[in-house]
């Protein structure tokens, strides 16, 4: 069977796996392995997704499932997000149970609700790659919708854009990893689809708000010249009207600290992250930093 989530189109036998780990054929369909089951949950700021123009000051009740289709070496949640290592949430040793706990759409929505008198606004669907059990957010954020709150998802953008148009009535707001601005990156770092990125944003940015992250990470994406284009690249998108809005969309320069496989290098310098921060300020009005 064939999956049509990301640009792996991986080709799955009856009883396994994808390449994220999250995704698995049954029956002669492609399905969410890790659908409503449940690795990470809390009530966290808005701004901690980080969306700092997006209801600033509230809350919002916060999950995650494991897999992902991306493989970067950096991940802070490489436990629940790397197909490998998070396989012992879908196949724990024999004798054993799994690690994640069942929260059914249904379960999810009425607890967005439980938590609204402590300032939550919804749901935001993160930690590990929401788009990979595209399923489960989309169910899980029509209830919430029903319920009169609102949904976020925390995402690499690593998908198909007919995924994106089935979950977009539902979704009000993203933070989407715009990880570098190059090819080799994507390909060689991260084992990504750049121009797939790219395509994503080009379109989510008709549908919510939306606000990006660039991690910097030394001797990889750090140069002027790179965040440069890629600032300008993001001041040209255009709404649904077809205006050219892309200025005013928000941008989270982040800074690396070495992590997982990737500790052959110091973390990025904070003048770094700051001169980064005032090249990207040429061509956008929001431009934050993180982690400095």
């Amino acid at each position: 069977m064939r999956c049509e989530v990301c640009f792996r189109h991986c080709e799955i036998r009856d009883g396994e796996t994808g390449f994220c780990g999250g995704r698995a054929a049954e029956d002669g369909k492609v399905l969410a392995a890790n659908y409503g089951k449940i690795t990470s949950i809390a009530l966290d700021p808005i701004e901690k997704k980080p969306l700092n123009r997006f209801h600033p000051g509230k809350r919002i009740l916060s999950v995650g499932s494991f897999g992902c289709n991306l493989r970067c070496p950096f991940c802070q949640n490489h436990e629940i997000s790397w197909g490998p290592e998070a396989k012992q949430f879908l196949d724990p040793p024999e004798g054993g149970r799994g690690l994640a706990g069942v929260m059914m759409p249904e379960d999810l929505a009425a607890a967005a609700v439980q938590y609204r008198p402590y300032g939550n606004i919804g749901v935001a669907f993160t930690y590990n790659e929401p788009l990979i059990g595209y399923e489960f957010v989309r169910d899980t954020a029509r209830l919430v919708h029903e319920a009169g709150m609102l949904n976020v998802m925390v995402t690499n953008g690593t998908a198909e854009l007919s995924i994106l148009a089935e979950l977009s009535p539902y979704i009000d707001a993203m933070n989407i990893d715009l990880k570098g601005f190059t090819d080799r990156f994507y390909r060689d770092v991260l084992g990504g689809s750049r121009s797939m990125v790219m395509d994503f944003i080009r379109e989510a940015v008709k549908n919510c708000h939306v606000e990006l992250t660039t991690l910097i990470i030394p001797g990889e994406n750090d140069s002027e010249e790179e965040m440069r284009k890629l600032s300008g690249w993001i001041a040209g998108l255009k709404d649904k009207s077809g205006s050219v809005t892309g200025k005013r969309i928000p941008l989270h320069i982040s800074r690396f600290f070495p992590r997982f496989h990737m500790t052959d290098r110091p973390p990025t310098e904070v003048q770094k992250v700051y001169r980064l921060a005032e090249v990207a300020r040429e061509n956008l009005k929001y431009v934050y930093t993180g982690n400095c």
